[in-house]
């Protein structure tokens, strides 16, 4: 079974951590050959996630919110071979408060029944911003 919704006490711990600053969202994705909506209705899961990206879009960006890093997923070089990726891309939002606003808006609920359709299994990684180092591991002061 894929990870596809935060679990209740998951959503707590991030929305207990509302720092001050941005926040940047590792998204990973894999989509489902077919969605599953529950009413039944046909569609692709590439079909159904580009109809969560069209409807949740405005709210995303009335937030704050913006696609800070886009790839294509080629080579698992280390990790589990079998793991892919269909959708990979770092998303920024201003805030906590600002992603916990999008997901609470109206609109966006209705949205993201599209993404529950598309999705077979993903990971959400929530990241602090850093100042960019030269080499692996450094992180230059402030």
């Amino acid at each position: 079974m894929g990870h596809i919704d935060p679990t209740r006490e998951v959503f707590a711990a991030f929305r207990a951590n509302d720092r001050e600053g941005p926040i940047h969202m590792l998204n990973l994705v894999r989509l489902r050959k077919q969605a599953a909506y529950p009413d039944g209705r046909a569609a692709s899961g590439a079909e159904a996630y580009a109809a969560y990206g069209r409807d949740s879009g405005p709210v995303f960006r009335r937030v704050g919110g913006r696609i800070v890093w886009q790839g294509r997923f080629e080579l698992m070089l280390i990790g589990p071979q079998e793991e892919y990726w269909d959708h990979c891309f770092i998303a920024e939002y201003p805030s906590v408060a600002a992603f916990v606003e999008m997901i609470r808006d109206p609109v966006y609920r209705e949205a993201v029944k599209h993404r529950q359709a598309a999705v077979e299994d993903s990971r959400l990684i929530r990241h602090a911003v850093l100042p960019i180092g030269e080499n692996f591991g450094e992180v230059p002061a402030p």
